[in-house]
C-alpha cells in the first residue's frame, strides 16, 4: 500500500479518531437549549460540510439568537472536553503513525473540523508533532467531496498528488481524495457502517483497523 508513496494524509473524525458519535450528541444538546430538536437526516445532509458551512446552515435553518461565529464558539466549547477525554484513537493508528514516522514520510491532516479542535485532539493523544501540516475545509474554496482540502495539503507538503495515500471514513471524503488524484484507503467506522460497500466501491483499499496495514491483511478493492 505504501509502495511509491511519498506522503500520507488523514482525515480526522472517524478516520484517525473515533469521534463521529459525539456530533449527534452535541447537536441534540445545542438545539435542545433553544427548545429545538435534531431533524431526521441532518447528519447525512451535512456530510462533507466544513465547520463554517455547518454553522451557516444552522444559522439559516434554525431560529437561533446567535451569530455564525457564536455558534462555532459554542460548538468548540462543547466538543473540547469530549475530544480531550472521551475520544480514542482508531485501533492501530498510533502504531501505524510510528511506522510512517520511522519512514520519514511527511504527514498531513485534511479535515472538515475546526483547527482548534483538531490541534487539541492530536496534542491530547501525543501525536500533534507527527503532522507537518493541518488543513481544514474552512481554508479552501470548497469542502469535500471537492478535492480542495487535499490539494492544498499536498501543496504544503510539497508532494505531487499521485504520490500521496489518503485515509478516509465516509464516501464524500473518499471522493475528495479520488478527485485530487490520490490513492485512497477507506477506514471502517461504525457511524458509516451502512455505506461500507459504497466506500469499498470508491476506494483503492479498505481496512477494518490500522493493524490490517501492519499485518498485511488490508483489502485491495
Amino acid at each position: 500500500m505504501l509502495k511509491d508513496k511519498k506522503a500520507v494524509i488523514f482525515d480526522l473524525d472517524g478516520t484517525l479518531v473515533d469521534s463521529m458519535w459525539i456530533w449527534r450528541e452535541i447537536d441534540e444538546r445545542f438545539l435542545g437549549q433553544y427548545g429545538l430538536q435534531v431533524p431526521d437526516g441532518l447528519n447525512d445532509l451535512l456530510e462533507g460540510f466544513s465547520f463554517n458551512e455547518t454553522a451557516e446552515y444552522f444559522k439559516n435553518n434554525f431560529p437561533l439568537p446567535l451569530s455564525i461565529q457564536e455558534i462555532k464558539d459554542t460548538w468548540n466549547r462543547m466538543a473540547f472536553e469530549m475530544y480531550m477525554n472521551e475520544i480514542p484513537l482508531k485501533e492501530g493508528a498510533k502504531e501505524f503513525l510510528d511506522i510512517l514516522k520511522e519512514k520519514n514520510l511527511p504527514l498531513g491532516i485534511a479535515t472538515s473540523n475546526s483547527r482548534e479542535l483538531t490541534k487539541a485532539c492530536l496534542d491530547a493523544h501525543g501525536i500533534g508533532e507527527y503532522f507537518q501540516y493541518i488543513c481544514t475545509s474552512n481554508e479552501v474554496p470548497k469542502g469535500k467531496p471537492a478535492p480542495d482540502v487535499y490539494l492544498k495539503t499536498a501543496e504544503k507538503l510539497s508532494v505531487s498528488p499521485e504520490h500521496i495515500l489518503v485515509f478516509e471514513d465516509i464516501p464524500y471524503g473518499i471522493m475528495a481524495g479520488n478527485r485530487a488524484n490520490m490513492t485512497t484507503c477507506a477506514v471502517r467506522d461504525s457511524y458509516s457502517q451502512a455505506v461500507t460497500e459504497k466506500k469499498k466501491e470508491l476506494a483503492d483499499y479498505y481496512i477494518e483497523t490500522y493493524f490490517d496495514i501492519i499485518n498485511g491483511t488490508y483489502q485491495s478493492v
